[in-house]
């Protein structure tokens, strides 16, 4: 089952119920830090594009190979686990793994690095077919048309303060990855015309409209009244783990500009502080 990235507003429910991360010490830095010092030993998701996959083609994945160099690190090594209960006691906090590369600032299972990039829920549509221009769910013209929305994410809020909730059209949060994608269905759904607009953390939204067969138009959820739908992702370490999260910062600020454009290659949308596009 998928620890599913697009829960991330309630309380920073993209990475709930993951477990207990557990004590490793008696205190910030009172253990050795990492296992290995030439392998960058990374936890990740065996099914869960546009993250990772086992066949490491997920953005994460090639984020953790253009750092591992800049680390010092020889060589990079992925262990899998899927992103359900139990994700970070099982890998992260099991030593087995020493960094999950993305984790939403806050969150109390893990220590945060400082953030490498900022994103949002994201509406996805076709261009010319009377959606060009919307930038919020109050938008008048979104009546009467139907709305892709994975079921228990934050822009349900929004959808239901609008008086759509009639329109919905609902997708599993929890699926087997292994199987399927509720993103990747909902863009389909998309194309073919069963919806109209995709409801879809950022992301995915961007991922999958790239991979659509025909143009999507891709626009964050940044104007909305009704809580907040863009959020800060870090790297998440052990809590003793100081030094290395201190490395871990120092790289992410000298290779910001290599990170965005590794993320834009994926077409993941992102932000800085004021909501506005960057695309470079």
């Amino acid at each position: 089952m998928m620890w599913k990235r697009t829960a991330i507003a309630a309380a920073l429910a993209l990475f709930a119920g993951a477990g207990a991360a557990g004590a490793q010490s008696t205190g910030l830095g009172a253990s050795v830090e990492l296992v290995d010092q030439d392998v960058l030993r990374v936890c990740a998701d065996p099914h869960n594009m546009p993250f990772s996959n086992e066949k490491e083609e997920g953005f994460e994945q090639a984020l953790a190979k253009l750092l591992a160099p800049k680390l010092g690190r020889k060589s990079v090594s992925f262990t899998y686990f899927p992103q359900a209960t139990g994700f970070v006691r099982m890998t992260l906090a099991a030593r087995k793994c020493d960094i999950i590369m993305g984790y939403p600032q806050g969150d109390e299972l893990v220590q945060n690095t400082n953030h490498y990039y900022r994103t949002a829920y994201a509406m996805v549509f076709k261009p010319g077919q009377g959606l060009d221009g919307v930038t919020s769910l109050d938008d008048p013209r979104l009546k009467g048309k139907r709305i892709g929305l994975v079921a228990g994410t934050p822009p349900a809020t929004n959808v239901a303060a609008a008086g759509l909730m009639g329109d919905v059209k609902p997708y599993q949060l929890m699926v087997d990855t292994r199987i399927k994608s509720s993103a990747e269905d909902m863009i389909r759904d998309l194309e073919t015309g069963e919806i109209d607009v995709a409801l879809l953390w950022g992301p995915m939204a961007g991922y999958y409209a790239r991979k659509a067969a025909q143009p999507l138009t891709v626009t964050p959820l940044v104007n909305e009244k009704h809580g907040r739908m863009a959020y800060r992702i870090t790297m998440g370490v052990r809590p003793a783990d100081q030094q290395w999260k201190r490395q871990l910062n120092r790289v992410i600020r000298e290779n910001q500009k290599e990170i965005n454009a590794l993320l834009l290659s994926y077409g993941v949308p992102i932000l800085d502080e004021q909501d506005r596009p960057i695309t470079n």
